[in-house]
């Protein structure tokens, strides 16, 4: 879960004395690429004008996913698609997404961040037109191909638009946690509004299950024109047809071969693996206990709505307040520790508090959850922040792929495994496992190597 105001943030850690290398354990800073410009980035934009249309993009990319959240597999349901074929189309989806993620990212890095958002936002309008249409399983199979396409090129083109425009407005070593933050409570906040108005509209407006569908359209629709109003890019010679089948396979190896070599980045991307396992836990878990709880299915998934909208609203202020925490803290990587170990003490409290019954199970399942966002969102973006210090910006976006691709393996595997688990020793030893899990994975923070000298 991510990721709204551009006002002024944090101020950021002093800089190394002159001749000095970074603290021990912090990344170095980035190569520039290039001269920028002084104090202004592609057509002429400012520190501040690029923060406030990536917070803009940011809240808008994720308006069409909450909207469509809560009634999608109601939607399917209702159409008469029995369990197994809602899973069949689930499962292209991440298919679509895997396959493509890898090479939506080279292609972003190719030919340019907002074309690549653009059309991102465009299918993604025309997979919810296509859901809110459907009534058979093959035009919700079409939506599944569409949607995960969707899916695959929105995965790290705008984070990396932002990155570059700082870059270039205010120089390699701008600080990045302020501006990230940011964009991730966005993002964070956009998905719990749209979470519970994807809920309550059914409820609210003639139409039932569809309308939520067709606002989600609409708000693709939004995004698609306000990423090509907002996001401008230096220019970009077109490349033919043969040069991007060329470059982009080419791109991505580059970037693979980059998070393979760094000692730095081959953590902080086994950090979002482990982060993987524990999402799956917590959304494969929470439902069923929320439910057993309450003590049937249609309650239970009432509160996980209220629960879910919560833990966005709790991932938003854990994004808006990294960079404060890094500062109190003395040094981001000190944040990232935090953060996790937050994240683990929420999986305890779950597996302590297995036993109790009625409102105070409510209570604490929820407690759990709203900690585990906050504190996620906390490791998240000194995470990201450190992740952008060691990649140049032709291998950004293709990084940022890859760094999605580990989110979903561990979410797989967890998925796969801990579920099996669940299933002979019930949850609580999940749980358990899953704050231990955790644990490591804060560790990884702790004296992480520098980056590497070229990152050309």
């Amino acid at each position: 879960m991510t990721s709204v105001s551009a006002g002024d943030g944090p101020v950021p850690p002093p800089a190394s004395p002159a001749g000095q290398g970074p603290p021990p354990g912090e990344p170095s800073p980035a190569v520039a690429v290039g001269p920028p410009p002084a104090g202004q980035g592609p057509a002429g934009l400012s520190p501040r004008a690029a923060l406030r249309r990536y917070v803009l993009v940011s809240f808008l990319a994720w308006l069409p996913s909450g909207l469509t959240f809560p009634v999608m597999v109601l939607l399917m349901s209702s159409h008469g698609l029995g369990l197994a074929q809602i899973g069949a189309v689930t499962a292209v989806h991440s298919v679509v997404v895997v396959v493509l993620e890898l090479p939506t990212g080279g292609l972003a890095d190719v030919v340019g961040r907002r074309v690549v958002l653009a059309a991102s936002a465009a299918l993604s309008m025309a997979a919810l037109v296509l859901m809110a249409t459907a009534t058979t399983v093959w035009p919700f199979l079409g939506w599944a191909v569409l949607q995960g396409t969707a899916r695959a090129l929105s995965s790290g083109p705008a984070q990396a638009w932002y990155v570059d425009t700082l870059h270039r407005a205010a120089g390699p070593d701008a600080d990045l946690r302020h501006g990230l933050s940011r964009g991730e409570a966005a993002a964070s906040f956009s998905l719990c509004l749209a979470t519970l108005a994807g809920g309550f509209l059914p409820l609210a407006v003639p139409g039932g299950l569809i309308v939520p569908v067709l606002g989600g359209a609409v708000a693709a629709l939004v995004l698609l024109a306000v990423v090509l109003a907002v996001l401008r890019e230096p220019p970009r010679p077109r490349p033919a047809l043969r040069a991007v089948l060329r470059d982009v396979p080419a791109t991505v190896g580059g970037g693979v071969g980059l998070a393979v070599r760094d000692g730095g980045l081959r953590r902080l991307l086994a950090i979002v693996f482990l982060a993987g396992v524990g999402l799956a836990v917590i959304e494969l878990f929470t439902p069923g206990r929320l439910a057993a709880l309450t003590g049937d299915a249609e309650s239970g998934s009432s509160v996980y709505a209220v629960v879910a909208a919560a833990g966005f609203g709790a991932s938003a202020l854990g994004s808006w307040l990294s960079p404060w925490v890094a500062r109190v803290l003395g040094r981001p990587s000190r944040a990232g520790v935090a953060g996790m170990a937050g994240v683990a003490l929420a999986f305890a409290v779950l597996a302590s508090t297995a036993a109790l019954t009625g409102a105070a199970g409510v209570v604490t399942a929820g407690a759990a959850y709203v900690l585990l966002f906050a504190g996620l969102a906390v490791a998240e973006v000194t995470r990201m922040s450190m992740m952008h210090e060691r990649v140049e910006s032709s291998r950004r976006a293709t990084l940022m792929s890859v760094d999605s691709l580990q989110l979903q393996f561990g979410a797989a595997l967890s998925a796969a495994g801990f579920g099996a688990l669940a299933g002979v020793t019930g949850p609580s030893l999940v749980w358990w496992l899953t704050a231990s899990v955790t644990l490591v994975s804060a560790l990884l923070y702790i004296r992480l190597p520098a980056a590497t000298p070229s990152r050309t």
